[in-house]
């Protein structure tokens, strides 16, 4: 059901919002987000000739056979870290039986996330959908750019229609993006076709996959037979909210259903992270960029 809330409008929370964005600011600098396998904020830039005094653990093996003579490889830091947002806008944002919607929490997720970015300098862009793309924009630096997602964050979404397009939007990202990034993508994921666009964004970039979930994901209030409309596929049923075995059912599919996306962004390179719309998102994003949890 759609959520009536008494939203405010994150503008009007963006001091607070800016003020809470410090220790997530240093998870970004510092690179608490990245995967081993990747550097921790380097990158590789080359090779030269092996010069008396350097580390031996730096020798590339490979070359150093092909020239006949030792090399080492170089690494320069990561510079300009770009941070894009992927939102989803589409109408199961908007549902569920909490005090705040989908929507909200992945809205205020993202301010907190973005005056992250801007207190370390790092261009910021975003792309929002619902059935269609809704908004884009390519990444930029400065409080303008802030400002400007922060604004079309707090509109409402202009789609009204059924369905998500999530598989064009992590696709538009990817020819968006012209560097190494840090990309959130913000939905709950209740749509199927984007795994393959999700792994080909995740080859060249860092991806959070943020759920956004519902408490009624898990548990329903009981409240007798009630008609359910899943908007993004149309299908409408009656479900039998205070039958046991019912409830059991339904908590045990949710459950088995975050595993497997859970297990599906791992398979596809992306760093899977539930946030319910009853947690603060300063608490979850402070915790897990505090925490230096990555992929």
């Amino acid at each position: 059901m759609p959520v009536l809330e008494d939203k405010k409008s994150l503008a009007s929370r963006a001091s607070l919002l800016r003020l809470y964005s410090r220790t997530i600011a240093d998870g970004l600098k510092y690179g608490a987000y990245r995967s081993s396998s990747r550097g921790q904020g380097i990158e590789f830039s080359g090779v030269r000739e092996y010069l008396r005094g350097d580390d031996v653990r730096a020798i590339d093996w490979n070359v150093t056979a092909r020239m006949g003579k030792a090399f080492v490889k170089q690494f320069e830091e990561e510079r300009d870290l770009v941070v894009f947002f992927v939102i989803d806008r589409s109408l199961s944002m908007t549902t569920g039986f909490s005090k705040r919607s989908r929507l909200t929490a992945a809205s205020e997720a993202a301010a907190l996330l973005m005056f992250a970015a801007e207190r370390i300098d790092s261009p910021i862009g975003a792309v929002f959908f619902g059935n269609e793309i809704e908004f884009s924009c390519k990444p930029e630096s400065g409080k303008n750019q802030a400002m400007l997602l922060l604004s079309r964050l707090d509109e409402p979404p202009e789609n009204t229609a059924a369905g998500s397009v999530l598989s064009n939007a992590l696709r538009g990202t990817a020819q968006i993006l012209k560097k190494k990034s840090l990309v959130f993508v913000l939905s709950d994921f209740r749509t199927t076709g984007y795994e393959s666009e999700l792994a080909r964004l995740a080859l060249r970039h860092d991806v959070v996959a943020i759920r956004i979930t519902d408490s009624s994901d898990l548990e329903l209030p009981e409240i007798g037979y009630v008609p359910f409309y899943d908007t993004e596929s149309g299908v409408q049923r009656r479900l039998p909210t205070s039958t046991t075995s019912f409830r059991r059912a339904w908590r045990d599919e949710e459950i088995a259903r975050r595993k497997r996306w859970e297990s599906t962004c791992s398979r596809r390179g992306a760093t899977p992270l539930i946030l319910s719309v009853d947690e603060d998102p300063v608490v979850v994003l402070s915790r897990y960029f505090g925490m230096g949890q990555g992929k």
